[in-house]
């Protein structure tokens, strides 16, 4: 099994967050990998990284970063594979991630989720391998149709909650 989506963190640090959509991925069945590579500390390693992915197979790159969040948008200047943004909450709430993600030049985009997003951005990579995977597609339906039936059984949930005042 080769990975389709790597997932790439400034630092270990962003593993918490960055678990979200490893156990996303996982659940819907994607190859994946994980790594720590930092724009600012291993720029040579993330070049390398950035020039190599689409060889070794890996189609949706999940990008990371914190503070400065340079590693999303220094990873999509050297490939053409998409390359998903995650900004994570550091100083600002992560504000300061957000606006470092989504004002890349143009002709270098990077799709960002919100903050914290790490499920979010393994979903957008699992829809987007879909688009040439019936199976994974199938999956993804599946997935969402889980979520619908979620909120169902919450709002048949909520209409058994009694209140004096409750109207319905």
């Amino acid at each position: 099994m080769k990975p389709l989506v790597s997932i790439i963190m400034g630092s270990t640090s962003d593993l918490p967050v960055m678990e979200k959509a490893c156990r996303q991925l996982d659940e819907l069945q994607v190859p994946f990998e994980v790594n720590a590579l930092s724009a600012h500390r291993t720029p040579e390693a993330v070049e390398q990284f950035a020039c190599q992915a689409e060889g070794r197979g890996i189609r949706v790159i999940i990008a990371a970063a914190g503070m400065a969040a340079a590693l999303p948008g220094v990873i999509a200047a050297q490939t053409t594979l998409p390359v998903i943004g995650v900004p994570i909450k550091g100083m600002l709430d992560g504000l300061d991630a957000l606006l470092s993600i989504v004002q890349m030049p143009p002709g270098i985009p990077v799709a960002t989720v919100g903050v914290n997003g790490a499920q979010n951005a393994a979903i957008l990579a699992a829809e987007m391998l879909a688009l040439s995977d019936p199976a994974l597609a199938q999956r993804m339906k599946t997935y969402k149709e889980g979520l619908k039936k979620k909120i169902e059984k919450a709002n048949a949930e909520l209409a058994e909650v009694k209140f004096e005042y409750k109207v319905g």
